[in-house]
């Protein structure tokens, strides 16, 4: 007892507890530590510079060998284009001469330009450009100059084709190669990642702003998450000279900060205002917020950025930049929400409820506890709990149900035209070249390098390689190699029987690695010969990506396990809150193969089935939705854990924890469904796939995962819910005391129990 007999509030323990205790004695320490942080980091990733992946870094396989004998022996191989002609009426044949006129036509124009080098006609000798049926015709060049930049020069010699082909209407006349496909997506979907967004920032605060029907209650969250998100931004520049980054790594490091800078906000902003809506003074309000929200921030925090460096065991430079920033920013959320977020609250008071929306009535709690939520969810859990086990069946039923067109993804890098469909005239102009010369588009490129690449034996090889390519049926020609005597290198260019068909190419190409190759190259001492391009590196892609998929879940499961027990110490909360995300996970994995691979309901996302789920999507969305749903699971299970210590039966502490957090899980998984919806209408398919993937992952986790599985799963275990084994009790104890916390108390008589204030 205090002075004039007032109860002391008891100390509360924890560094969630301390940091915000600090920041509230020491605001403007606080927020001036913060800016600070933010500032100085900006500016040490811009003295630093940037470093970011190399192409080859991007590669596994021998498609990263491949690379490597190219970058060592200094050889910029120059970026290939070709102009594809035929009559569009399917009969004009080479030989006409009005055909021939326009081939003529078109290597004058080319090489009018003067950005194009090695201008090859398909009438030359050994040239081999006309298909088999005589009826189409490639006119081949180079760009010249830097690759990286050709997309950049190469709308005078597009300019330069579409002229020829007005002047030829009989004939079809369109180029295509990887200079013109670059600027061609670019010109179309350039904006279309970019554009969602900076969208996502208006539609966060929208969503906020009718959450808290105030302005400055909705931009608190929103300004937390830029800000961790701008440090994160120059901390990268600074990690990039250890672990290379990526445009992708910055996208999925806006999107998570976005998502956890703002769910944290939310917890602690909710918590503190429920806590002064009790009756508490402010300085006890954001104790409270602190000790409680803010130690399940924390847990969240450290479980989501464990998730995230899950990526790092990939061996894939890509999703070791994208895990390494996502880790990053969620640790800079979690540190800002419990150090400058409780500053923040107490320097604006009861201001922070300025800017309130007029057409929007503020809510007023019907008691003391916090139990203002939702009426649907109160309804909800009243079935719920009254029929636990019925509840789990039918939920379980549900979700396995939804998962279970999983069992036969199939994943793959997407073709042009499954990536992009059919609305581009490229994407036309790549299947007819598809057509009139199987596999030419996409060539197989066997990357030789030898002691002596003139040796006889060599030459002998090579030739040889030429010939049983043909022979075995991998490839129908013209197979060309090309020889860099200087740097004792040589490229050969095999078409693959299958062309853009990636089952039957990939059939093409294991005939030149498991055949062809070892009885001509790998006979020679000294010679390598890795095999590369579209199609090797994709299934080079996507069997790194399966060889890692068990050393990653391994290492987040295994970790998240130990944290949900050293934070609850419960061998069943940390067991269920594994299986319950991962059935999460799996009716994801099964809503995109249905949508996406089978195109069942594609039409309602504005998709279409194309027959496969792009190959890194599953790994990152186990990554990614394992962490994030980490998030609603500690909130929700750390306020069921609060009121079952402050003396409440199970299944009131059940009802009180669920319905206290609808209002802020719901709030969040709007958010996040909305954010990731934005990227679901995007053009390109691995954007709808992954937009899609995730808002759906998230509804189904806010939803039927925590508003009716886990209450009844917890319904059901009664007390074994805080299960531990005697032999684990020695472990290091993370848990909180939230007993000790100021709020409602029950008292347990012969009656039932009731609740009685402190």
């Amino acid at each position: 007892m205090g002075r004039n007999g007032e109860r002391r509030e008891p100390a509360v323990r924890g560094f969630a507890a301390r940091a915000g205790g600090w920041s509230v004695r020491h605001r403007w320490a606080a927020v001036g530590i913060w800016v600070l942080f933010v500032v100085l980091a900006l500016g040490a990733g811009s003295a630093a510079g940037r470093v970011d992946v190399e192409d080859s870094d991007q590669l596994s396989g021998e498609t990263s060998r491949a690379a490597r004998i190219v970058a060592d022996a200094g050889i910029d191989e120059p970026v290939g284009e070709s102009v594809l002609i035929q009559g569009k009426d399917g009969r004009l044949r080479a030989t006409a001469p009005e055909f021939e006129a326009a081939v003529a036509d078109v290597v004058k124009a080319v090489e009018g330009t003067g950005e194009v080098t090695a201008v090859r006609s398909p009438y030359a000798a050994g040239a081999r450009t006309v298909s088999a049926d005589g009826r189409t015709a490639l006119v081949r060049f180079d760009m010249r100059g830097d690759p990286e930049t050709a997309s950049e020069r190469v709308a005078p010699v597009l300019a330069a084709v579409a002229g020829v082909a007005d002047d030829h209407d009989a004939l079809r006349i369109e180029e295509i190669g990887g200079a013109s496909m670059d600027k061609t997506f670019d010109d179309a979907f350039g904006d279309d990642f970019r554009r969602a967004e900076f969208s996502a920032v208006p539609v966060a605060l929208g969503i906020l702003l009718i959450a808290f029907g105030a302005v400055v209650a909705a931009l608190l969250p929103v300004a937390l998450a830029l800000t961790a998100i701008m440090a994160t931004m120059g901390l990268m520049g600074v990690v990039s000279h250890l672990q290379p980054m990526s445009e992708t790594a910055d996208s999925v490091m806006l999107l998570v900060g976005l998502a956890v800078g703002v769910d944290y906000c939310l917890f602690y902003l909710r918590r503190e205002r429920e806590e002064r809506r009790k009756g508490h003074d402010p300085r006890t309000a954001l104790r409270v917020a602190a000790a409680t929200s803010g130690r399940a921030i924390i847990v969240s925090g450290v479980t989501v950025c464990v998730a995230m460096a899950g990526m790092l065991f990939t061996g894939l430079a890509e999703f070791q930049a994208m895990g390494l920033a996502s880790l990053m920013v969620v640790a800079v959320a979690m540190v800002g929400s419990v150090t400058v977020l409780p500053a923040l609250l107490s320097l604006l008071g009861e201001r922070v409820e300025k800017g309130r929306l007029p057409f929007l009535r503020r809510s007023k709690p019907r008691g003391g506890d916090g139990e203002d939520g939702s009426r649907f969810w109160k309804r909800v859990l009243g079935v719920v709990l009254a029929r636990p086990a019925v509840s789990v069946a039918v939920a379980v039923g549900a979700l396995l149900a939804i998962a279970a067109p999983a069992l036969g993804m199939k994943t793959q890098n997407l073709t042009l035209d499954q990536e992009f469909g059919d609305s581009l005239p490229i994407v036309q102009t790549y299947d007819r070249l598809n057509a009139a010369f199987p596999g030419g588009s996409d060539p197989a490129e066997v990357v030789v390098r030898a002691d002596d690449i003139e040796a006889p034996a060599v030459r002998a090889a090579l030739a040889d390689f030429r010939a049983q390519a043909v022979r075995s049926g991998a490839s129908r020609g013209p197979v060309e190699v090309s020889v860099h005597a200087e740097e004792n290198v040589a490229f050969v260019d095999v078409p693959l029987v299958g062309g853009s068909d990636q089952d039957r190419a990939e059939k093409s190409l294991a005939l030149l690695r498991d055949h062809v190759r070892p009885d001509t190259l790998g006979k020679v001492d000294g010679v390598e010969a890795p095999i590369t391009g579209q199609v090797a590196g994709s299934k080079d892609f996507n069997d790194q990506i399966v060889g890692s998929v068990l050393p990653v879940f391994v290492f987040v499961v295994v970790f998240a396990f130990l944290l949900m027990l050293l934070s609850f110490r419960s061998l069943t909360v940390a067991v269920t809150s594994i299986a319950l995300n991962l059935l999460s996970v799996g009716a994801a994995y099964g809503i995109l193969v249905a949508v996406f691979q089978h195109g069942w309901g594609a039409g309602l996302v504005g998709a279409e089935g194309v027959g496969a789920i792009i190959s890194w999507l599953p790994l990152f969305l186990f990554v990614i939705l394992f962490g994030l749903s980490m998030d609603y699971h500690v909130f929700v299970v750390s306020r069921i854990k609060e009121a079952r210590l402050q003396g409440r039966s199970n299944q009131d502490a059940i009802r009180h924890g669920v319905v206290t957090t609808a209002g802020v899980v719901t709030s969040a998984a709007v958010i996040m469904v909305a954010v990731f919806g934005i990227f679901g209408t995007l053009s390109m398919q691995s954007f709808k796939q992954m937009g899609v993937g995730l808002a759906a992952a998230v509804l189904i986790d806010a939803t039927v995962i925590r508003g009716v599985l886990l209450p009844a799963v917890m319904a059901l275990l009664g007390e074994r819910n805080w299960y531990l084994p005697s032999w684990l009790r020695r472990m290091p104890d993370l848990s909180h005391d939230e007993a000790a916390l100021p709020g409602p108390r029950v008292a347990r008589e012969d009656g039932p129990a009731r609740v009685t204030r402190v």
